[in-house]
């Protein structure tokens, strides 16, 4: 009886899980790296099959396992805030390059996103960035989440850029610190609401950490048990009333905490010390 019973109601859930996602979620996915897309695509095919013609259940455990992870990485959508002016967008399948349109730039920024947040929700701020004279090139991660993205030959593809920058967000900053200490051509390291997962103490990098004061996830405590991490003279900056949501225009984000001012001044703040990070 318990079988017969699994046999509908696995393949149901396959299909509902993936058919909730795309149509709450659309844009963001398809959008996003195609990896996401591939696997919900793939579950929800066997969700199909198996409520169409009911398979041995040994076939749905592989999909039923991945049914809550699939249900878990919903992404936050970005919210549709406009772009700064002046700035060109090439979307590619694995990241999206913000391009000003006056003059060629020397200046570049690698951007890792924070995990499960739409890469575009950070199209905004880094487009105010690069409106002052950078390449900012963001990086589209599989499952959105940092930490996963393949980053071999990603500085290759702009030979013209003297300085390289790696930044990122939350989980992004923890995969910034990681291919800054990877890669000699990294001179900088901006982090947003984060921190590094291994000692940079002795690199030689130019490194600025702004955070928010009322940060729900990475705290004023967290930036500072992790100071040992970083150089000596690394910059920190922490913004008044901020919360982690603030890096991004996403929308709130569950658990973070309540801001004391707005989010325009705080995104304001960041945007410039982002920018002075640069030399801009």
């Amino acid at each position: 009886m318990l079988k017969k019973v699994a046999r509908w109601v696995v393949p149901g859930a396959c299909a509902a899980v993936a058919v909730w996602v795309l149509a709450t979620r659309w844009g963001s996915v398809l959008s996003a790296h195609p990896a996401y897309l591939v696997l919900l695509l793939a579950v929800g095919a066997a969700g199909l099959l198996g409520l169409i013609r009911p398979v041995r259940f040994r076939w749905l455990v592989l999909p039923l396992v991945l049914v809550v992870p699939l249900a878990w990485l919903r992404p936050f959508p970005a919210d549709g805030t406009p772009l700064a002016a002046g700035v060109q967008v090439v979307d590619r399948w694995d990241s999206i390059e913000l391009r000003p349109e006056r003059g060629t730039p020397t200046e570049g920024l690698v951007f890792f996103q924070g995990a499960r947040v739409d890469a575009r929700a950070y199209l905004p701020l880094l487009s105010r960035v690069a409106e002052r004279g950078a390449l900012v090139v963001v990086v589209k991660a599989p499952l959105d989440f940092a930490v996963l993205a393949p980053t071999s030959g990603l500085l290759d593809e702009h030979p013209w850029i003297t300085r390289w920058t790696s930044a990122g967000h939350s989980l992004g900053g923890v995969a910034a610190s990681s291919f800054a200490a990877d890669d000699d051509r990294v001179r900088g390291l901006l982090l947003w609401a984060s921190y590094p997962s291994q000692d940079l103490s002795g690199r030689d990098l130019d490194v600025t950490s702004i955070s928010g004061d009322r940060d729900g996830f990475t705290t004023p405590q967290d930036v500072l048990d992790k100071r040992p991490l970083l150089p000596a003279d690394t910059r920190y900056e922490v913004v008044p009333g901020a919360v982690h949501a603030f890096f991004g225009d996403y929308g709130p984000q569950p658990g973070d905490g309540e801001p004391s001012t707005g989010r325009a001044n705080a995104q304001d703040r960041i945007v410039e010390v982002s920018a002075e990070a640069l030399g801009l």
